[in-house]
């Protein structure tokens, strides 16, 4: 079978309009993308919502999955007429079928964390038999090793995990950095997050690397346990709002690792933490800077 790709632009305003509409005239999916993306005009969004509303390029590029045979015009005259909207100028593409399957698994190849550290898809052969492989494909909770904070967080876990230490990982994701403790000789491991399906996801792929480490959701985690070392991969925002509560997980000398943040956030997100941790940049890559502090034993005015 095979399909149409229908692509055109809107305005940041138009996006939730355009794209609930276009799925209301029939289209199989809708992608958005940034149409600057790759250049010096790229501007970076990440799924940090403002006021619960979901945030929108300035200029978003949608691109609509029809069927074979479909009339793009009706259709999207049709959502026009759905979002309260002229029609704009479109443009279509047929796409040939294929094996979307491997088509998908030729995108995700092993990852080089370290020499001796690599995320392996379960379809190719670690490169390194000898090296600590992470088996992980790529699924619908984040984390794969892909991005560059998942990245600075694993090359974090291995220069500082030491045998023994206790690890949580608090937003964990696919389980990702919680299983590279594991497999890096931390223990006990804890992976908490708020979402039941990464919780799920992240069970799972501890299974499938047979690690000891738990993955539970937020609220079942102990109100008294503290780790030695507390990684968390979010978004600037909410590790904001949560220095309070990862302060109180993280054991006194204990380190935290703070990602997810773009290099232009780092001050401020530091601030947050300045109160218990002697806290600061360990590393940037590309963009993205991962935070890393050492907790002090007790800080003026914040209990212990």
């Amino acid at each position: 079978m095979s399909y149409v790709a229908l692509r055109f632009d809107v305005v940041a305003e138009d996006g939730d309009a355009w794209s609930d509409a276009l799925l209301q005239a029939g289209a199989l999916s809708v992608d958005a993308a940034d149409p600057r993306a790759g250049t010096d005009d790229e501007s970076p969004v990440f799924d940090e919502r403002v006021d619960g509303e979901r945030r929108w390029w300035p200029i978003s590029r949608l691109t609509a999955l029809l069927a074979a045979g479909a009339d793009a015009a009706t259709l999207v005259q049709h959502a026009a007429r759905f979002a309260g909207r002229t029609v704009p100028a479109f443009e279509t593409t047929e796409l040939a079928d294929q094996d979307w399957v491997r088509a998908t698994q030729a995108q995700f190849q092993p990852i080089r964390i370290d020499d001796d550290l690599w995320i392996v898809p379960t379809w190719c052969e670690p490169p390194f038999g000898s090296a600590v492989n992470i088996t992980l494909d790529p699924g619908i909770a984040f984390g794969t090793g892909a991005h560059p904070s998942t990245r600075l967080c694993l090359a974090w876990l291995h220069h500082t995990v030491v045998p023994g230490r206790s690890v949580l990982d608090y937003g964990c994701g696919s389980g990702i950095l919680a299983i590279a403790a594991a497999k890096l000789g931390a223990h006990p491991v804890t992976g908490v997050d708020i979402d039941p399906q990464a919780v799920s996801s992240s069970t799972a792929n501890g299974r499938q690397n047979a690690v000891d480490a738990t993955f539970v959701g937020v609220d079942a985690l102990p109100a008294a346990a503290k780790f030695d070392l507390v990684v968390a991969n979010i978004l600037a925002n909410p590790l904001r709002v949560l220095a309070p509560a990862l302060s109180q997980r993280t054991a006194a000398d204990g380190s935290i690792a703070l990602a997810g943040i773009l290099v232009a956030q780092a001050a401020d997100v530091a601030a947050a933490y300045a109160p218990w941790f002697d806290i600061g940049v360990w590393r940037i890559e590309d963009d993205w800077a991962l935070l890393a502090g050492r907790r002090r034993g007790h800080a003026a005015g914040t209990g212990p």
